[in-house]
């Protein structure tokens, strides 16, 4: 089965600029690496990669899902193969932030929400470092003081640069984040 890797970030961004650039490579590169792309379905980042994901030569219907906080289908980005519309508003950044990794590329307090989330469910985190917003200041960080996982050393919001970056953390690490949230425990 494919794993699941959500792309939070900014709703609204500059199609030329450097974060759309790197949310259009990470797509593609998920998809050409057997990945399936996730994201809240809207504009912006989760747009571009979205058209990075479908312009893979490996893409198939299927790899693109948008989580959306609409209960209207229709009001996406139109990218998406599937479309869980979930009428959530911003509540369904919890269904967002559960894939088997997530990926960050700028954002606001939407995406802060969906950062927060994925570390205490134990997700594998990567962050956009070159970027304002959330992930920039994230990148290289840990969000919280407790271990979530006592065999990896360098638990964190990895950062990194580049999308073949990002395709080697996930590699590398995706199968030792397996965990899941217990609840919450004193």
């Amino acid at each position: 089965m494919k794993k699941l890797v959500s792309i939070i970030g900014d709703a609204v961004a500059d199609k030329h600029g450097d974060k759309c650039a790197f949310a259009y490579a990470m797509g593609r590169a998920l998809i050409d690496n057997g990945y399936r792309v996730v994201s809240g379905g809207m504009g912006g980042v989760m747009q571009a990669a979205f058209e990075g994901a479908r312009s893979s030569p490996f893409y198939q219907e299927g790899d693109t899902v948008a989580i959306s906080p609409f209960y209207d289908r229709n009001k996406t980005n139109g990218l998406a193969d599937i479309v869980i519309a979930t009428g959530l508003d911003i509540y369904r950044n919890i269904i967002v932030a559960n894939s088997d990794a997530v990926i960050a590329v700028g954002g606001g307090a939407g995406t802060l929400s969906e950062l927060a989330t994925a570390w205490t469910m134990k997700r594998l985190m990567i962050a956009y470092q070159d970027a304002d917003g959330w992930s920039g200041k994230v990148a290289g960080q840990r969000l919280d003081y407790r271990i979530r996982y006592e065999e990896i050393e360098e638990d964190k919001v990895f950062g990194v640069k580049t999308a073949d970056e990002a395709i080697a953390i996930l590699e590398k690490y995706i199968a030792q984040y397996n965990g899941a949230h217990e609840g919450i425990k004193d």
